[in-house]
């Protein structure tokens, strides 16, 4: 018995993954199995189907739900799997009276359209399994459309949490023991310009540090540099709380590629953007999202991406091969062999890799604040990894000295 949720993807997967296990709760759901799925890959879609089949294999008396940015945009695909109980989109997953309906034998597929939506609300999600830190949304939706991406038809238009709620949330995570939250969104840079005053990100920002005292760190995830807001330069800057870690949605170092993807940035953009946080805060740490293999991506072009890596200094790379996804223009560009796909994404990874290592080595001899994740494990304020002997307990902040790095992670000693 038992409500198990299988998640895939991104930060705000996790965090929609919580909402679904307090949805379904409320709603009395068990013995049941949610695929959370995502659609950023085709890869992504191969891998959450072979996980459904396993599981009908493994668990043939519980019911399976699939739900995700898979199923909103794929429905058909996931109804037509024998193996699949249930498919529901993306906003009808976060409806607690989506899975009572389904218990009482609802229609078999309830996906509606996600472009109709206008608004996001907040999903008061009060714990996070196993975690020292909460991941909290506050924007959902892209009104962009990079030729590549098939998300926004997944996620629908870029919608933000009302200022007001996102404060609420966070003072609830905080009350609850989490010293640590995560903001999250699809495209979190563009939050608030459809909410009224048409608030910033950086001005969210303030104002969750300024309401809620008792939050000692805060996080950003994945953000668009070029949206990157003068109030959030002035948070980066100013506020000590705010973790200086900052993963970029770079995709490409090269600016033909980058124009044929339909980005807003240069990748002179990139560059600047590092040196300007740097120059605010100097233990600054960055990665990035890259494809590999662009449709026309030639060897010089790839080779800009390499240079890009250490011209900006990311060092905690996410690499994906391309993969054409079915109705978006990238995948009608002429396309490169899979098996050069393959090696350029191999070769960015090592380049990564080698990246990571130095940042790992530079950190040795410094001081740290380690948020505890579990014995014997936390992470610093750029989210660097790192290990040590004796007793702190997950969720508290201790502080180290770093006595040494391999190529991922650190060793460090605690101080009294």
């Amino acid at each position: 018995m038992g409500l198990d949720v299988v998640t895939f993807g991104c930060r705000l997967n996790a965090y929609e993954s919580e909402a679904i296990k307090a949805r379904a709760g409320e709603a009395g759901l068990s013995d049941a199995i949610v695929f959370n799925t995502c659609a950023v890959t085709a890869e992504a879609v191969r891998q959450s189907r072979q996980a459904i089949r396993k599981a009908r294999r493994e668990n043939p008396g519980k019911r399976i739900i699939v739900t995700g940015c898979a199923a909103q945009t794929e429905s058909e695909t996931y109804s037509q799997m024998p193996e699949v109980d249930f498919v529901i989109g993306n906003q009808e997953k976060l409806e607690s009276r989506s899975y009572a309906d389904f218990i009482g034998g609802a229609e078999r597929v309830r996906v509606n359209d996600i472009m109709a939506l206008k608004d996001t609300g907040a999903q008061f999600v009060d714990s996070f399994e196993g975690r020292a830190r909460a991941f909290l949304q506050v924007q959902n939706g892209c009104d962009h459309r990079c030729t590549f991406c098939i998300i926004p038809y997944g996620r629908g238009n870029s919608r933000s949490v009302p200022m007001g709620a996102v404060v609420d949330e966070a003072r609830r995570l905080t009350e609850n023991g989490f010293p640590e939250i995560v903001l999250t969104g699809v495209d979190l840079t563009s939050y608030g310009a459809d909410l009224p005053g048409a608030p910033t990100l950086g001005a969210l920002v303030r104002k969750i540090l300024k309401l809620v005292p008792e939050l000692k760190r805060l996080r950003i995830s994945s953000i668009d540099s070029i949206e990157a807001d003068d109030e959030l330069m002035r948070a980066i800057a100013e506020e000590e709380r705010l973790m200086p870690h900052f993963h970029l949605s770079a995709q490409s170092g090269d600016d033909m590629i980058l124009k044929r993807m339909k980005r807003r940035h240069s990748r002179a953009d990139t560059i600047r953007f590092c040196e300007d946080v740097r120059s605010r805060r100097p233990d600054a740490a960055f990665g990035a999202d890259f494809i590999a293999g662009f449709p026309t991506e030639t060897d010089q072009m790839f080779d800009n991406t390499l240079r890009l890596v250490d011209e900006a200094g990311l060092s905690m790379l996410h690499v994906f091969p391309f993969s054409p996804r079915r109705g978006t223009p990238a995948a009608r560009m002429p396309q490169l062999a899979k098996p050069l796909v393959k090696e350029r994404a191999a070769r960015l990874r090592a380049h990564g890799e080698t990246a990571l290592a130095a940042r790992m080595r530079a950190l040795v001899g410094t001081e740290q604040a380690l948020l505890v994740e579990k014995s014997g494990m936390g992470r610093t304020s750029c989210f660097a990894p790192a290990y040590f002997e004796g007793s702190a307990m997950p969720g508290e902040i201790v502080r180290t000295k770093i006595a040494g790095a391999d190529a991922t992670s650190l060793k460090a000693q605690l101080l009294q």
